[in-house]
């Protein structure tokens, strides 16, 4: 993978690496073994992929992909992968979001709600702020009669370290508008955790 192809400014990559080599070394290792030779750089670009978010537009990604259209029920995407970086401990948390809006006069492309998701996970992140960045994004964006995110994600830094709890799973949710009531969020509720696929 080249520099070109994940993004890499060119100082900041250099600056990364070394900074990992550092690392290395401070962790008692030997960065001149046969081993470890490319692992700053292989450390640096895998850093500069995961945190890609931060040069990208998730407003932009929408505008790019609205229609009008006067479907007015709800739309909802499931299932949807994420993996991000606790910024707390810099250590993985992965899952996946269930996004649903109510178009008002507007609906956007559906592969674009996936990207706005990884626009905001690809960022040092705690999940509580991204379930709000992705909803707020999309209501903003959008302007629609009401949209519902929830989260539910592994959290490394829970399963590695700390309290080592292999099977807990977080659980955020965020609603706007018409999921403010009740028999909306309900039936949200009920079809993301339905198996019609």
């Amino acid at each position: 993978m080249s520099k070109k192809e994940v993004g890499i400014n060119s100082w900041k990559y250099e600056d990364i690496a070394d900074r990992y080599q550092d690392i290395l070394t401070g962790v008692g290792e030997d960065p001149d073994r046969e081993g470890l030779l490319k692992t700053p750089e292989r450390a640096a670009k895998a850093m500069q992929f995961l945190t890609q978010g931060y040069n990208m537009d998730a407003e932009q990604i929408l505008r790019s992909a609205m229609f009008k259209e006067e479907y007015s029920e709800m739309v909802i995407v499931k299932d949807i992968e994420l993996y991000s970086l606790c910024e707390h401990h810099m250590l993985p948390f992965f899952g996946k979001a269930h996004v649903a809006y109510i178009p008002n006069g507007y609906i956007v492309g559906l592969s674009k709600i996936p990207r706005v998701i990884d626009v905001f996970a690809r960022r040092l992140q705690v999940q509580e702020r991204l379930t709000d960045q992705i909803l707020h994004c999309i209501n903003d964006t959008l302007k629609p009669l009401g949209v519902a995110i929830v989260i539910e994600a592994r959290h490394m830094c829970m399963m590695m370290r700390g309290v080592q709890k292999q099977n807990s799973v977080t659980t955020t949710s965020a609603f706007t508008g018409e999921f403010q009531r009740q028999e909306t969020r309900s039936e949200f509720l009920d079809l993301i955790s339905a198996n019609l696929h």
